[in-house]
């Protein structure tokens, strides 16, 4: 590029989902805030398929139009799509969303290599705890690509004055807002 970022950084087709708190664990969205890290409009595309035939090409259109809309008016500083969609083709439409509130609650297969030494694969199941309409799993639920502003400051702003009325004062200084004070 000589010097000049990309137009674009567009991610995937991942094989499986990567709504709700499965943002967190994909190489897919990950490669995807990297661009955006760099200011880079950046777009992380995902199909509820694990097959090693899975069919992309009904995705086609919609990467073509999210991608087009992303080129044509940007996105919000620091600011990234995670987009997914439903394993069947015959899509509703797109819906913009949130990111549903769900959890993995892992269990470990004890299995044999090929050289006989045993090894654990993770497996589990995903409970999702967040029945809104506004989400992402409900929208690829009731057929629907769901498109979810994703950003990758993780501080929960919220949380920052209960924790700032926390004392320290043993350790011999306050510490307030970030800053030291003897």
């Amino acid at each position: 590029f000589k010097g000049q970022k990309p137009d674009i950084c567009v991610s995937g087709i991942n094989h499986g989902l990567n709504n709700s708190i499965n943002v967190l664990y994909s190489g897919t969205m990950s490669a995807a805030v990297e661009g955006a890290i760099e200011g880079i409009p950046s777009v992380g595309f995902s199909l509820d398929n694990f097959s090693h035939d899975a069919d992309f090409s009904y995705c086609r259109p919609y990467v073509i139009s999210i991608a087009e809309q992303v080129l044509a008016n940007g996105l919000p500083k620091n600011t990234l799509l995670n987009v997914n969609f439903p394993q069947t083709p015959g899509f509703k439409g797109i819906k913009i969303c949130r990111q549903a509130g769900g959890h993995w609650v892992e269990e470990f297969d004890e299995r044999i290599d090929p050289h006989n030494r045993d090894y654990y694969w993770t497996t589990g199941k995903f409970v999702l705890q967040d029945r809104g309409e506004d989400t992402d799993s409900f929208a690829l639920a009731n057929g629907y690509v769901s498109v979810v502003p994703t950003q990758f400051d993780m501080t929960a702003h919220h949380a920052i004055p209960e924790l700032n009325s926390w004392s320290f004062d043993h350790l011999g200084e306050k510490i307030s807002s970030g800053k030291r004070e003897k």
